[in-house]
């Protein structure tokens, strides 16, 4: 499923520069960063509440289309301007990581 529809249906904050025509193949849930080293794939949707810097050299590593920030984390500076330039969408959303999930599942993501 693309990542605009995502963001749409869900109603979900774009934080970051609007590059959100990339396509989703599932979905990695999270916050140990070297869990999601190992186990998240490639097309992945992260969703965590962690929201440093290290953030963006993970999902760039796995290659993952976006990063979700749950229960409205707030995003420091420095993540969202790293994240434009190497073109990771962050988005954010109010709800628990499992909320998301089970939306996400009802999307067929």
């Amino acid at each position: 499923m693309r990542l605009d529809k995502i963001v749409k249906e869900l109603g979900l904050e774009v934080l970051t520069e609007r590059d959100i025509e990339k396509e989703v193949k599932g979905v990695y849930i999270g916050d140990l960063l070297s869990l999601v080293m190992a186990n998240a794939s490639e097309n992945n949707l992260w969703i965590t509440i962690q929201t440093h810097l290290n953030i963006i050299a993970v999902a760039t590593l796995v290659g993952l289309s976006a990063i979700l920030i749950a229960e409205g984390m707030e995003v420091e500076d420095e993540t969202i301007k790293k994240a434009n330039e190497v073109k990771i969408p962050i988005l954010r959303s109010k709800l628990s990581a499992y909320e998301l999930a089970c939306r996400l599942y009802e999307l067929g993501v």
